[in-house]
């Protein structure tokens, strides 16, 4: 027998059925969220995950934790930055020793800029029209002016190998650390020229300021530390011990938590800057790497290179939300 409430559900999947079945409801199914600055809201912000092992970018929504798309990234893109309308990204192709531009609206990979031999880590300007990228074979900056997406000019360093070129939060300054040369050298931007060279561990990598500029933050992988350089005098005001191969470098927001990624350890060590202490560690995944933080702080995005996930971390409660998987050695994050 056929209750009432069973029979309306039967007559409603028939009257559906239709609807369902037609081309229109599968191309609404197959359909591919839109990623451009046009279909994603101003308040949305997205992870992108350069892939060195698979060339690709993982394209991941904060708010859900999901994948959204897997974009093409170049041989073996690394550094990475967003440009302000979230139109163009500006990638490390470290094989082909070029900038590569990618379109996030077409999904596909469009210009190239030459930079010179093994261009690796890359940062934007706070205003946006400048992308700076360190070029290891050639000891210097090369910097693209993003309103032609074109070179516009290069700065040489003193140190060797620079890996990361970080600005300072007023644009004034870049930091950028030497892998090889066991320094940060320090470039005065608007004209352009190198100012200063701080001596810190062996293999500096990751650089972070305090919000205010006052404090840069760096990684010296094989010394398993941080220093602290006031970017006032450029002094060495604290050595903080981290855990082992100390890499990636996170500034929260507020000011009060710098996060650092321990390669050797899979987790993240919590510093409390008022202290300048080590307040709490943070299981990650394996060869943890480059990370970012979503704009209010409250999650911690690693790139675990050799598990080819990205952990989420909850910054308040100091624990891990979940692993995403990504493609193959992904190298960092950036969040936009």
């Amino acid at each position: 027998m056929i209750t009432r409430r069973h029979h309306f559900t039967v007559l409603a999947s028939l009257a559906l059925a239709p609807l369902l079945c037609s081309p229109w409801a599968a191309a609404q199914s197959n359909s591919k969220p839109d990623i451009s600055a046009a279909g994603t809201p101003s308040s949305a912000s997205l992870a992108y995950v350069p892939n060195e092992g698979s060339g690709t970018i993982s394209v991941i929504d904060t708010a859900t934790d999901q994948v959204l798309a897997e974009l093409p990234g170049g041989s073996k893109p690394r550094g990475l930055a967003v440009g302000t309308d979230r139109r163009w990204l500006y990638v490390s192709d470290q094989p082909h020793n070029r900038l590569q531009l990618v379109d996030v609206g077409a999904r596909a990979l469009g210009g190239t800029i030459a930079l010179g031999k093994s261009p690796e880590g890359v940062s934007i300007s706070p205003d946006g029209r400048w992308v700076a990228a360190a070029v290891e074979g050639k000891n210097e900056i090369a910097v693209t002016d993003t309103r032609t997406n074109a070179l516009a000019f290069s700065i040489k360093v003193r140190g060797t190998n620079p890996e990361h070129a970080v600005f300072s939060p007023n644009g004034r300054l870049l930091f950028v650390s030497a892998e090889e040369g066991e320094a940060v050298d320090v470039v005065d931007f608007a004209n352009r020229k190198q100012v200063a060279q701080v001596a810190v561990g062996a293999r500096p990598r990751g650089i972070g300021f305090l919000p205010d500029g006052s404090r840069a933050y760096v990684a010296a992988e094989n010394a398993s530390e941080v220093f602290v350089i006031d970017t006032s005098n450029f002094a060495i005001v604290a050595r903080i011990k981290a855990g082992l191969r100390a890499n990636g470098i996170a500034v929260h927001p507020g000011g009060r938590e710098v996060y650092v990624s321990n390669g050797g350890d899979a987790n993240v060590s919590v510093i409390d800057t008022a202290s300048n202490q080590m307040v709490a560690t943070i299981p990650a995944g394996q060869r943890p790497w480059n990370m970012a933080l979503t704009a209010d702080g409250k999650k911690l995005y690693v790139a675990n290179g050799r598990s080819n996930n990205v952990s989420v971390i909850d910054t308040v409660h100091r624990s891990k939300l979940r692993d995403i998987p990504v493609g193959k050695l992904p190298w960092g994050v950036v969040i936009r």
